[in-house]
This record gives structure tokens, C-alpha cells and sequence, in this order.
């Protein structure tokens, strides 16, 4: 792959982890209590795509606004709406605030708002693969 090509796809990805990021902050501050365990996992994501510590302090610091996520892939849009998933899961307590949150989120990623309790009815009954295969059939 060209240099320029590269240094694109890898500019793109770090705005598609940077939006990702930007929501599971605002996502984890929902119910008013950022918990030390949804930290921890936005740091492991970010970790994972190689995404640097300081660019995710700063997004805890000053969260972007949430634009419009059309533009994104279906599996990225699952992946987000996964991720969201877990966050709302990680602390063993679901909130009102975080339900409505992500319901909002699963609009903009062009999903019917009624998948988040598609998860939340199926989050633990079923495997990963499961769910996206009905989530991408059944409420886009």
C-alpha cells in the first residue's frame, strides 16, 4: 500500500475510534458516575486500535459533540453499538439515563431505537455472533 494511502486509512481509523471513544465517555457519564471499571474498558479499547492515552484524557476532559455516524460501515456501526452494550453492562447497573443514551446512539448509527432492548433482553443469553447476525437483519 502507498504511504499516502496508508497515512489515510490510518487518519480514518483514528477518526472512527475517536467517535467510538467519544460516546462510551458520554455514555459512562449518563448516570452521573463515571465508574472506574467503564474507564478501564474505554482505555482497553483504545489500547487495542492503538489509540494514544493522552487523545482519550483529553476526550474525558472535553467531549466532542455526537455528528451524524451514517458514514460508518455496518460492521462498525455494530461494533459501536456492542461496545455501547458493554459499557452499559460492565458495572452491573443499567440506568434509565443509559438506556436512553444508547437508544439515541442506535439512531444515529441508523438502527430502530428498539434494538437496545433487543440487547438488553439478549445480552448474556446469547453469543456475540448471535446477536449482530439479527441485530444487522432485524433493525436496520
Amino acid at each position: 500500500m502507498p504511504f499516502f494511502s496508508l497515512f489515510q486509512a490510518t487518519v480514518a481509523m483514528d477518526i472512527v475510534t475517536k467517535k467510538q471513544l467519544n460516546i462510551l465517555i458520554q455514555l459512562a457519564e449518563a448516570d452521573k458516575h463515571f465508574a472506574k471499571i467503564e474507564r478501564e474498558l474505554i482505555f482497553k479499547i483504545a489500547r487495542e486500535r492503538k489509540f494514544p492515552e493522552a487523545d482519550v484524557m483529553e476526550l474525558i476532559r472535553n467531549p466532542e459533540p455526537i455528528d451524524s455516524l451514517g458514514a460508518l460501515s455496518a460492521d462498525q456501526k455494530f461494533d459501536y453499538l456492542m461496545s455501547t452494550m458493554e459499557l452499559v453492562f460492565i458495572d452491573q447497573n443499567v440506568f434509565e439515563s443509559e438506556i436512553i443514551f444508547s437508544k439515541n446512539i442506535a439512531i444515529k448509527l441508523g438502527f430502530k431505537k428498539s434494538v437496545i432492548d433487543y440487547f438488553i433482553e439478549n445480552y448474556e443469553k446469547k453469543s456475540r455472533a448471535e446477536i449482530r447476525e439479527i441485530v444487522l437483519k432485524e433493525f436496520v
